[in-house]
Protein backbone atom coordinates (compact mmCIF):
# COMPACT_ATOMS: atom_id res chain seq x y z
CA UNK A 1 0.00 0.00 0.00
CA UNK A 2 1.60 3.50 -0.86
CA UNK A 3 1.04 6.73 1.56
CA UNK A 4 -0.70 8.28 -1.22
CA UNK A 5 -3.69 5.73 -0.64
CA UNK A 6 -4.55 7.18 2.23
CA UNK A 7 -2.95 10.94 2.81
CA UNK A 8 -5.21 13.72 0.74
CA UNK A 9 -2.70 16.70 -0.03
CA UNK A 10 -5.35 18.68 1.97
CA UNK A 11 -4.46 17.04 4.95
CA UNK A 12 -0.83 17.72 4.86
CA UNK A 13 0.33 20.56 7.71
CA UNK A 14 3.62 22.66 7.67
CA UNK A 15 4.31 24.70 10.70
CA UNK A 16 1.72 23.64 12.79
CA UNK A 17 1.93 25.36 16.17
CA UNK A 18 1.39 22.91 19.09
CA UNK A 19 2.59 23.28 22.82
CA UNK A 20 2.72 19.56 23.94
CA UNK A 21 1.68 16.48 22.48
CA UNK A 22 -1.81 16.55 23.99
CA UNK A 23 -2.29 20.09 21.90
CA UNK A 24 -1.07 18.16 18.57
CA UNK A 25 -3.13 14.67 19.48
CA UNK A 26 -6.25 17.54 19.80
CA UNK A 27 -5.44 19.22 16.35
CA UNK A 28 -4.71 15.97 14.36
CA UNK A 29 -8.39 14.62 15.99
CA UNK A 30 -10.13 17.88 15.04
CA UNK A 31 -8.83 17.73 11.45
CA UNK A 32 -9.80 14.30 11.23
CA UNK A 33 -13.02 15.09 12.56
CA UNK A 34 -13.34 17.53 9.74
CA UNK A 35 -12.48 15.31 6.65
CA UNK A 36 -14.01 12.32 7.86
CA UNK A 37 -17.23 14.27 9.60
CA UNK A 38 -17.43 12.28 12.57
CA UNK A 39 -16.72 13.83 16.24
CA UNK A 40 -13.30 14.39 17.34
CA UNK A 41 -13.61 13.53 20.76
CA UNK A 42 -13.98 9.72 19.88
CA UNK A 43 -10.61 10.23 17.99
CA UNK A 44 -8.89 12.30 20.38
CA UNK A 45 -9.38 9.61 23.07
CA UNK A 46 -8.62 6.49 20.82
CA UNK A 47 -5.11 8.09 20.48
CA UNK A 48 -4.33 9.15 24.01
CA UNK A 49 -5.95 5.58 24.81
CA UNK A 50 -2.87 4.19 22.32
CA UNK A 51 -0.46 6.81 23.87
CA UNK A 52 -1.10 5.25 27.38
CA UNK A 53 0.09 1.59 26.02
CA UNK A 54 3.55 3.50 25.23
CA UNK A 55 4.71 6.37 23.24
CA UNK A 56 4.21 6.11 19.45
CA UNK A 57 7.36 8.37 19.35
CA UNK A 58 9.25 6.06 16.69
CA UNK A 59 12.85 8.09 17.21
CA UNK A 60 14.45 10.59 15.14
CA UNK A 61 11.99 13.45 15.89
CA UNK A 62 9.59 11.40 14.66
CA UNK A 63 5.87 10.44 15.89
CA UNK A 64 3.26 7.87 14.36
CA UNK A 65 0.10 8.23 16.86
CA UNK A 66 -2.37 5.50 15.71
CA UNK A 67 -5.35 4.31 16.71
CA UNK A 68 -8.52 2.18 14.95
CA UNK A 69 -12.11 4.31 15.67
CA UNK A 70 -15.75 3.32 15.01
CA UNK A 71 -16.73 5.06 12.01
CA UNK A 72 -13.53 4.97 9.74
CA UNK A 73 -14.53 2.93 6.86
CA UNK A 74 -10.64 2.85 5.52
CA UNK A 75 -7.38 4.06 6.53
CA UNK A 76 -6.70 7.61 6.56
CA UNK A 77 -3.78 9.77 7.90
CA UNK A 78 -2.79 13.42 8.96
CA UNK A 79 1.03 14.40 8.23
CA UNK A 80 1.83 17.70 10.39
CA UNK A 81 5.24 19.09 10.18
CA UNK A 82 5.05 21.46 13.50
CA UNK A 83 7.04 24.86 13.60
CA UNK A 84 9.15 23.79 16.55
CA UNK A 85 9.52 20.56 18.11
CA UNK A 86 7.60 19.23 21.08
CA UNK A 87 8.44 16.18 23.67
CA UNK A 88 6.25 12.88 23.11
CA UNK A 89 7.83 11.31 25.04
CA UNK A 90 9.74 9.35 22.52
CA UNK A 91 11.79 6.01 22.48
CA UNK A 92 14.91 8.24 22.14
CA UNK A 93 13.88 10.96 24.63
CA UNK A 94 14.07 13.34 21.37
CA UNK A 95 11.63 15.84 20.53
CA UNK A 96 9.56 15.54 17.59
CA UNK A 97 8.60 17.56 15.14
CA UNK A 98 6.97 15.41 11.89
CA UNK A 99 3.69 13.53 13.14
CA UNK A 100 2.03 11.38 11.15
CA UNK A 101 -1.35 10.25 12.63
CA UNK A 102 -3.16 7.13 10.96
CA UNK A 103 -6.59 5.88 12.13
CA UNK A 104 -7.93 2.48 10.93
CA UNK A 105 -11.25 0.94 10.87
CA UNK A 106 -11.98 -1.27 13.69
CA UNK A 107 -12.46 -4.16 12.25
CA UNK A 108 -9.34 -5.29 10.68
CA UNK A 109 -9.84 -5.93 7.01
CA UNK A 110 -6.87 -6.22 3.62
CA UNK A 111 -3.96 -5.06 4.60
CA UNK A 112 -4.15 -2.79 7.35
CA UNK A 113 -1.11 -3.37 8.72
CA UNK A 114 1.11 -2.60 5.68
CA UNK A 115 -0.39 1.19 6.26
CA UNK A 116 1.71 1.57 9.38
CA UNK A 117 4.57 -0.42 7.89
CA UNK A 118 4.40 1.55 5.12
CA UNK A 119 4.42 5.36 7.21
CA UNK A 120 6.85 3.66 9.40
CA UNK A 121 9.23 2.77 6.58
CA UNK A 122 8.94 6.07 5.16
CA UNK A 123 9.77 7.86 8.21
CA UNK A 124 13.01 6.08 8.99
CA UNK A 125 14.89 7.40 5.82
CA UNK A 126 16.77 10.08 7.23
CA UNK A 127 17.29 11.46 3.51
CA UNK A 128 13.16 11.30 3.33
CA UNK A 129 12.59 12.84 6.91
CA UNK A 130 15.28 15.83 5.97
CA UNK A 131 13.12 16.51 2.98
CA UNK A 132 10.07 16.30 4.77
CA UNK A 133 11.93 18.91 7.22
CA UNK A 134 13.22 21.21 4.57
CA UNK A 135 9.56 21.41 3.05
CA UNK A 136 8.13 25.11 3.29
CA UNK A 137 4.81 24.50 2.09
CA UNK A 138 1.86 21.47 2.26
CA UNK A 139 1.93 20.49 -1.25
CA UNK A 140 5.81 20.08 -0.91
CA UNK A 141 5.43 17.88 2.14
CA UNK A 142 2.30 16.13 0.42
CA UNK A 143 4.81 15.03 -2.47
CA UNK A 144 7.69 14.04 -0.55
CA UNK A 145 5.19 11.46 1.68
CA UNK A 146 3.28 10.46 -1.22
CA UNK A 147 6.08 10.07 -3.69
CA UNK A 148 7.45 7.04 -1.16
CA UNK A 149 5.78 3.57 -1.13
Amino acid sequence: MKIADFLSPTDVIVDAVCADKNQALRQLAERASAALGIPANPIQTALRAREDLGSTGTGGGVAIPHARVDFVQKPYGVLMKLNRSIDFDSMDGKPVDIVFMLLLPKTPEGDQLGVLAAVSRTLRSAPVVRKMREATTSSELSEIASSQS
